[in-house]
């Protein structure tokens, strides 16, 4: 009887640490994403240059607009191998490997083969708020 016992409080506990272990494996095969984005800039509209740019370096993104369109954010990040671009009033440039990309993002020269990432930029309040 006494085996009986043992073998059914082995099989028990058996039981019980593969059940936590799957719990513990489905946490790490299917990690929870905060759906919460990080408020990386707030700027009044009316501070952002027409056809011009602010740039933020400590946050890595130009903002920017063009006459009677949305304000828009690029990452100041090259595509290429992330090396920290130049903005100016013609183009965006990497001084590393020399991409270059058009006002918009796009790439106009290699090596880069992609365009600049851009920032989700949202207006509340009379502010423009650009979220990454």
């Amino acid at each position: 009887m006494e085996t009986v016992d043992k073998s059914r409080r082995a099989f028990v506990a058996k039981i019980i640490l593969l059940i936590g272990s799957f719990g513990l494996l489905n946490r790490f095969l299917h990690p929870q994403i905060s759906k919460q984005r990080k408020l990386l800039v707030s700027v009044k509209r009316t501070e952002i240059p027409i056809s011009g740019a602010l740039v933020y370096r400590e946050a890595r993104l130009a903002l920017m607009r063009r006459e009677n369109e949305q304000p828009y954010a690029l990452s100041l990040l090259c595509t290429h191998l992330g090396c920290l671009v130049t903005v100016n009033e013609e183009n965006i440039a990497c001084p590393c490997h020399g991409s270059e990309f058009d006002l918009q993002g796009n790439v106009l020269k290699g090596p880069a083969d992609r365009p600049l990432r851009r920032f989700l930029v949202e207006e509340r309040n009379g502010m423009i708020e650009v979220l990454g």
